[in-house]
């Protein structure tokens, strides 16, 4: 029973319409409702409701004597699992006074006449420490969806109460933050019926990318999101154009919805066209990245989002954001001196591939372990295997050398909290608690989602964190940031794996032509059909595999459109063992290169290893940033049996893998309808392109001094705008990789005012041409500005 006590004695107001709340009133609302109400201050869409404030939350504990009682409990008793059923006990059996129970039920009258009928409502717990910029809190204490009514007054006492839970008491302990100086608000808002919900990123939350915005989805509500019990749907936006550069469609097991003759949420199972269709639509998606840029923008730092779609609203009324909250982990990294890790390839027995979630490797006993129950006997330093975490598994994890799961995204639960704990994890394996035994020796290699039987060794290179152009005390993210942002991507043309760190400080996009003639011929230096005679074909994929492997990692998520070999008869020739297996070729500028050597039967074997080793890149390494790129096509049906030969390896084009083609042959511009329906992009080779357009030998010095190869001259020029114009007509994206932009600053307006989607440069040219771009994008604008006056 309470003392004698009413809220007149109590400072501040018990309860507080979401709308008239605001990010400065942490203290008040707690550090989820304060989001919620910034967020509505800024025009973004939230479920209405209300908050029960901190202030009520003493005024209860005041009421019913408790204070003392708990303090007592703390500082008696240093069991974190005794103190937490004590101190819960005694809130849930406290009584709620009166005027505080009536201020409650006038709050939620307000939420019905706003539906006109009785409605559900999600209890959510708002800590005055949780969801601030040092501790994501990443569900520490409870929330409950879809509460009636009549169970309102029951489901508040457990959110306050779950201040105290076990695992929120183990979190304040390792973050240094004293159990009394915390206390809870309680939010109270309208249920989305949502068809679809997740968790977003304004950075990618495994590299820390701050380039693009990373969505994470399933059918139905976000728990299964958020608490890793599915592997979610992955679409990747990049923030300077809103494009969609990524998309993962998983396959979705299960789905949490409302089940109202049983009043409760349970769990789906999907069939399996819902199980392996994406959830969020692209128009769904790119809204979703315009108001998480939004809220980045207000609150100037990368942010962790939770969000809805309401399956009763039309678009684009129907998005809602659940939470907004200062991602941590990254944000945190950037204030500490930074180490980056490269590491390089490795050969190994693979157990399982999954999301690389927490970078980092992890060598130790695994431990499968599929309920909280049997985890007793776990020690500290092994690795952790389950089907997924929830905060129940905080203590364990707080001990575990790595973490693998078997669902989950790089938002589930086990994602950011091994990552704010700072713990390699690998997730979303799907069969990790099957694949791995417990007990087994294994290595987590967190950098590219792979698991390891047995301990593999890494050639590391650490190096600290770099200035730039020599300006002390300024970092890269600083530095690049004062680059002009540009619609047409900067990507860079790159030869020698080796040298990628020498530029990962300069403003590229991505990699627009990665040659593998340098691997090929400095690495290998063997000719891949002497290989494969003498029974070593392994040491052509192995290497070539390495090689691609170091820039893109190096650079992840940025896409490498690796170039498949385009040496001439000469030129492989000169490659151990090559006399057996070339022709002499009075031209071999023209001769057997290119698909037409590929589909040969003399050297598909060696191109089928080529193919081997993008796909042990892309799948046994984990960078599915690596695409393909066939050069010197000359016919629509060559290249369809390329695209079979690489199909029958395994390599199948989709949202995650693209197929581009060099343009270098007239014929694929003069037949770009057919080309475009068979790939999904096109590079042009300027050089080549000039130099069979124009019937001129590009290496012919008579001819150059007589002005007669040359890149800019209009037959050239019309052909590069022809085949962008058929290009975007079916949808394909069209980029340059020859030497005409690098040397000709009106090659490059000319490409950018054509419509170009990318352009590919040398390292040296990469900052140049990025300002020349952003310069001649600009005038674009300024030019429809003016003709809009005239017109006016």
């Amino acid at each position: 029973m309470g003392t004698v006590l009413d809220s007149s004695l109590i400072e501040g107001e018990l309860v507080l319409d979401l709308k008239n709340v605001s990010k400065d009133m942490i203290e008040v609302v707690g550090g989820k409702a304060a989001n919620l109400g910034e967020l509505l201050s800024l025009g973004i869409r939230v479920p209405p409701g209300f908050v029960i404030t901190s202030n009520a939350f003493r005024y209860f504990l005041k009421y019913n004597g408790l204070y003392d009682v708990i303090k007592n409990i703390f500082e008696n008793d240093k069991d974190e699992k005794k103190v937490s059923e004590k101190v819960k006990s005694l809130i849930l059996n406290a009584e709620i006074p009166p005027d505080l129970k009536k201020a409650i039920s006038d709050a939620y009258e307000q939420l019905e006449k706003i539906s006109n009928k009785e409605v559900l409502v999600a209890v959510r717990s708002s800590a005055t420490v949780e969801d601030i910029e040092e501790a994501s809190f990443a569900g520490q204490q409870d929330t409950f969806l879809n509460v009636s009514k009549n169970d309102l007054f029951s489901y508040i006492k457990k959110v306050w109460a779950s201040l105290h839970n076990e695992r929120a008491i183990s979190y304040r302990n390792a973050k240094g933050i004293d159990h009394l100086s915390a206390h809870m608000a309680v939010v109270v808002q309208k249920m989305v019926n949502a068809k679809a919900a997740g968790v977003m990123f304004t950075l990618h939350p495994s590299t820390g990318d701050t380039n693009y915005v990373i969505i994470e989805s399933n059918w139905g509500l976000g728990e299964s999101v958020v608490g890793g019990k599915v592997t979610p749907d992955e679409i990747v936006i990049d923030k300077s154009t809103l494009k969609i550069v990524q998309k993962r469609i998983s396959h979705k097991t299960i789905k949490v919805t409302y089940d109202k003759q049983m009043k409760k949420n349970v769990e789906l199972k999907l069939d399996e066209n819902e199980a392996n269709s994406i959830s969020i639509t692209e128009e769904e998606a790119k809204e979703l990245a315009k108001l998480a840029l939004k809220v980045e923008q207000h609150y100037e730092r990368p942010m962790d989002i939770e969000w809805a779609i309401d399956s009763d609203i039309k678009f684009p009324e129907n998005i809602f954001l659940l939470q907004a909250r200062p991602e941590t982990y990254w944000s945190s990294k950037q204030v500490k001196p930074k180490e980056e890790v490269l590491v390089k390839a490795s050969v190994g027995k693979i157990l399982t591939k999954g999301l690389p979630a927490s970078p980092g490797i992890a060598y130790g006993k695994a431990r499968v372990i599929l309920d909280i129950k049997d985890a007793g006997s776990f020690n500290q330093g092994e690795i952790l295997v389950t089907r997924m975490t929830d905060p129940d598994w905080v203590p364990l994890m707080k001990i575990a050398s790595g973490i693998v799961t078997d669902e989950g995204g790089m938002t589930s639960h086990a994602a950011i909290v091994s990552r704010e704990l700072g713990i390699p994890a690998v997730v979303g394996t799907g069969n990790a608690t099957n694949s791995i035994k417990d007990g087994q020796q294994i290595t987590i290699d967190a950098f590219r989602g792979i698991v390891y039987e047995g301990k593999i060794e890494f050639e590391e290179e650490v190096k600290e964190k770099q200035t730039v152009s020599g300006i002390s005390g300024i970092s890269k993210e600083t530095i690049l940031s004062l680059y002009p942002v540009t619609a047409t991507k900067i990507y860079m043309n790159l030869g020698q794996p080796d040298v990628i760190n020498k530029y990962l400080d300069l403003p590229f996009d991505g990699i627009g032509l990665m040659r593998i003639e340098f691997i090929v011929s400095e690495w290998i230096k063997y000719h891949p059909l002497y290989l494969i005679k003498n029974g070593k074909p392994e040491v052509f994929v192995d290497k070539l595999a390495e090689g691609i492997s170091i820039v893109a990692s190096a650079i992840y998520p940025r896409p490498v459109v690796v170039r498949f070999s385009d040496f001439k008869t000469n030129e492989y020739k000169r490659l151990y063992g090559g006399d057996e297996f070339e022709p002499d070729e009075r031209n071999p500028m023209l001769g057997w290169r290119g698909v037409s050597r590929y589909i040969s039967k003399q050297y598909e074997p060696a191109f089928r290893l080529e193919v081997k080793a993008i796909r042990k890149v892309r799948e046994e390494m984990g960078l599915k940033n690596v695409w393909v790129m066939f050069p010197f096509v000359r016919t629509s049906w060559e290249l369809k049996k390329a695209i079979e030969i690489m199909e029958d390896e395994g390599l199948r084009r989709n949202q995650e893998f693209k197929v581009w083609i060099m343009a270098e042959v007239p014929s694929v511009v003069i037949l770009a309808d057919e080309f475009s329906k068979i790939v999904d992009g096109y590079s042009i080779g300027s050089n080549d392109l000039a130099q069979l357009t124009l019937g001129v030998d590009r290496d012919s010095d008579l001819l150059a001094r007589m002005g007669y190869y040359d890149e800019r001259d209009p037959a050239v020029l019309k052909g590069i705008k022809t085949l962008i114009s058929v290009a975007h007509k079916y949808g394909k994206t069209v980029s340059i990789c020859g030497q005409a932009p690098s040397v000709y600053p009106e090659v490059v307006e000319f490409l950018v005012r054509a419509g170009i989607d990318s352009i590919s440069v040398n390292p040296d040219a990469v900052i140049s041409v990025r300002r020349q771009v952003a310069s001649v994008e600009q005038k674009i604008l300024l030019e429809g500005l003016s003709k809009n006056k005239r017109k006016s």
